[in-house]
């Protein structure tokens, strides 16, 4: 248990920075899965994206949207799920833009590098 020298946290700033500890951890393993959402809409700007590419984005986007919000960024959260549903489906992919799944993407990367911790 806890230093009985120490008084207790309350158990909102205990949790909050058990998740800054969290954020810390995987911060990186999130950024590398908005690389790949970079990399997947520079392929489809180019129309060069290869079906594990594509599964690659679909994957990258369905983590983060599951992660993101946990991490106190709904709005990741909301960008993240478009995002996948984009690579889910053929037919939203290809009515979406390289440029547009770029801004989203790059949208992600702020959200996640302004996140400050709560301490």
């Amino acid at each position: 248990m806890g230093n009985p020298d120490q008084p207790a946290l309350p158990p909102d700033a205990a949790i909050s920075i058990a998740l800054d500890r969290m954020w810390e951890r995987h911060r990186s393993q999130i950024l590398e899965r908005v690389a790949v959402l970079e990399a997947a809409a520079l392929a489809v700007a180019a129309n060069q994206l290869s079906a594990s590419d594509r599964e690659a984005a679909h994957a990258a986007a369905h983590k983060l949207a599951g992660t993101l919000g946990m991490f106190n960024l709904p709005r990741g959260t909301d960008v993240a799920r478009e995002i996948e549903l984009m690579y889910f489906k053929e037919s939203a992919l290809l009515a979406a833009s390289g440029q547009q799944l770029a801004a989203m993407a790059a949208e992600l990367r702020t959200m996640i590098e302004d996140r400050k911790s709560n301490r």
